[in-house]
């Protein structure tokens, strides 16, 4: 997604109507989401809810319908079937939802600084063309210091490394004060140093009742850093402990000949093979 489109879209966000919360509902619940594209299915009647402050991965193969499912609860996408509701609502208008794009569809040379970037998180709160307050600087400068980028305000986005751009959309995140953040394959490209810092940012916004839904791709990784799975391929073939969800029926269900068992020191490593399908779109 490039920049200027999403401030676009931003100042369309801060038009609507920002519903309320209602209590003693789920921060997040689907009822029986269906999405269909040209090519054929990608969500087929899912359906599960959220609490505030849980971790939850989300995994399954190329094309399982994960960057849809993130779209569809971020209110970008409109089902053709089902409803979402946000603390009771229907996501449209929500400024509590931060939806975090895969890195490849951000245009890293448009001519903006870190600090600029994670500033775009307090537009739905301040308006688009409305004065930037002392709070909003200082809320700015603490979201970047949960990230460890406080040095790096100034520099120009393209300048920083993976990982650091990834902790930069989530401190922008953070500085919006989303309760429900959507980051889809956030760590794609990273190496482990830096993706253990995405999961102890990850850990620290959850003790601050953050809750969190995370698209990966590696399954060892969705079962040692999460409070539960969700394993997906258009419908829904399991949800809760990583235990009892990534049993061998279902992610022989989920991804078919694209998945192996390799035999190690410390056990049996399941390995989910990441390529798509001949002929199928990527739609993560």
């Amino acid at each position: 997604m490039e920049l200027r489109r999403e401030i676009r879209q931003t100042g369309h966000l801060i038009r609507r109507r920002r519903p309320p919360h209602k209590a003693g509902t789920p921060i997040l619940r689907a009822d029986g989401l269906c999405v269909h594209y040209e090519s054929g299915p990608a969500l087929d009647d899912v359906s599960f809810e959220l609490q505030a402050g849980e971790l939850t991965a989300v995994v399954g193969p190329n094309g399982a319908g994960k960057s849809t499912l993130f779209k569809v609860i971020a209110g970008i996408l409109k089902p053709a079937e089902g409803r979402v509701h946000v603390y009771g609502q229907e996501p449209h208008g929500h400024i509590c939802i931060a939806y975090v794009p895969q890195r490849n569809l951000v245009d890293w040379s448009f001519p903006v600084s870190v600090a600029d970037v994670v500033m775009m998180g307090r537009v739905g709160q301040i308006g688009l063309f409305r004065h930037r307050t002392a709070r909003d600087q200082e809320l700015v400068r603490r979201a970047l210091k949960v990230v460890n980028l406080g040095d790096m305000a100034g520099r120009q986005i393209s300048q920083l490394s993976g990982g650091q751009q990834q902790r930069m959309f989530i401190a922008r995140a953070v500085a919006q004060e989303a309760e429900l953040m959507l980051l889809d394959e956030p760590l794609a490209g990273l190496d482990v140093n830096s993706q253990e810092d995405i999961f102890r940012i990850l850990e620290e916004l959850a003790r601050r009742n953050v809750t969190v839904m995370v698209a990966l791709h590696d399954l060892q990784l969705a079962a040692e850093w999460f409070d539960q799975v969700m394993l997906l391929n258009k419908r829904l073939l399991g949800f809760g402990d990583a235990e009892q969800v990534l049993n061998s029926q279902n992610l022989i269900e989920a991804y078919g000949g694209h998945l192996r068992l390799v035999q190690t020191d410390k056990g049996v490593l399941v390995v989910a093979d990441s390529c798509c399908d001949e002929g199928e779109p990527y739609r993560g």
